[in-house]
């Protein structure tokens, strides 16, 4: 599947973040991870720092997936709100799924400094905004669960945003709790870490065949003709999966961006805010460190990349509108621009762990939504402890046949 098209920002800003050998003869291992995405790289991360040997492939260059094309705006919440979570799986499993999220938020934060820093990982406050005024009762309601259940929120009027900033929101809800990266480059780092632990990274090697033999062990062939064998697999191929799932469980959508040239002060934006709106079409802002800002959303159900890419310099010049309606004091100028594939579930939340009609030691890694990089996080630690000790405390809230994930 052609995953983007376009200019995306991050490989054009970092160039290749890592490098990697194709694999060149047969390995054995403890587990085999498919994909060397973000998701990819924090499970082998997770694994190799726990001691458990793993080999990590991909088809393509490291990082040159959808992690290149991602916007990386890191959040706890889901798409689905905390209070319409709370009617789907009940308000105990929902604060626990959005808790998980935010401690995923701190976790990634944690990495970041073990791994040096200088991947553009920073902590932000988050706010989201009515777009329209009949979504204000919404935003109250998402504000008192949460407070409730002791998340740092606030719900502002319009005239407590008119002091803060020059959005023009009727109400909207600003979260202590937020952050943002550079997914590509951490992607590099938390590979090659890996590596130094005893992982074998190897991209631009393409998975051809695979077998499951009667003891449960796995033998994946390639393309140069090599194969590893695992007993545990990991497919951590993001929106490449579908094809392997059941119906109902995951919908695609294209999705779009752009970058700004960069313009030393944005006039009217809260200092340190990620922002998004309630309202559809999506759109969501942030600022890069060199004084850029990203925009995107705008999604369209589409599942085929022609049609995707046609409707790309439309979308663009959109979100370039909107970007100038939000923030009229902004001059400001598109720089480039890309589109790509993007999934969602109905419940907005992961899938993490086996099948329920497959094999128990593969696992599936797939954390679509709007805040994957979290729910990579998350599933990291869940697949790790699923390996090393054959059961974990959060696999249950996740997995394939919960009733909220089906239509």
């Amino acid at each position: 599947m052609n995953l983007h098209s376009g200019t995306p920002f991050w490989p054009l800003r970092d160039g290749l973040s890592a490098v990697f050998p194709p694999l060149g003869g047969a390995e054995d291992t403890e587990v085999a991870i498919l994909g060397a995405g973000i998701t990819g790289a924090l499970i082998a991360h997770s694994l190799a720092e726990a001691g458990v040997p793993c080999v990590v492939l991909d088809r393509r260059d490291a990082a040159s997936g959808s992690t290149a094309a991602s916007t990386a705006l890191l959040q706890y919440e889901l798409d689905v709100p905390l209070h319409r979570l709370a009617s789907m799986i009940g308000e105990q499993n929902a604060v626990r799924v959005y808790k998980l999220c935010l401690r995923s938020l701190d976790r990634l934060g944690q990495i970041d400094r073990s791994l040096g820093g200088g991947h553009g990982f920073r902590r932000r406050q988050s706010l989201q905004g009515a777009a329209r005024k009949a979504h204000a009762a919404a935003l109250r309601r998402e504000a008192d669960i949460r407070s409730r259940n002791g998340f740092d929120v606030e719900l502002l009027d319009r005239r407590s945003l008119r002091k803060l900033c020059a959005l023009p929101y009727h109400h909207a809800l600003l979260s202590e709790d937020a952050a943002e990266v550079d997914a590509y480059l951490l992607t590099g780092s938390l590979l090659m870490a890996a590596a130094k632990a005893g992982a074998n990274i190897h991209d631009r090697t393409a998975v051809t065949r695979m077998r499951r033999a009667r003891n449960g062990n796995i033998t994946l062939w390639t393309d140069r003709g090599h194969c590893v064998r695992a007993r545990h697999l990991v497919i951590a191929t993001g929106y490449e999966t579908r094809p392997y799932l059941p119906d109902g469980i995951v919908s695609l959508v294209s999705t779009y961006a752009l970058v700004t040239e960069p313009q030393p002060e944005w006039p009217g934006w809260p200092e340190n805010c990620l922002i998004w709106e309630t309202g559809r079409p999506y759109c969501y802002l942030r600022r890069t460190p060199d004084g850029r800002v990203i925009a995107g959303g705008y999604d369209e159900p589409l599942t085929d990349p022609a049609k995707r890419d046609e409707m790309l310099p439309a979308k663009a010049a959109a979100l370039l509108r909107k970007l100038r309606r939000l923030l009229p004091g902004a001059c400001c100028e598109t720089a480039w621009s890309w589109c790509g594939t993007f999934a969602e579930t109905r419940d907005g939340m992961p899938h993490i762990g086996p099948r329920p009609d497959g094999p128990p030691n593969v696992y599936f890694a797939l954390g679509y939504g709007g805040n994957g990089i979290t729910f990579s996080q998350l599933a990291s630690e869940i697949i790790r402890d699923l390996v090393v000790e054959g059961q974990s405390p959060e696999a249950d809230l996740f997995r394939f046949d919960r009733p909220s994930a089906r239509d």
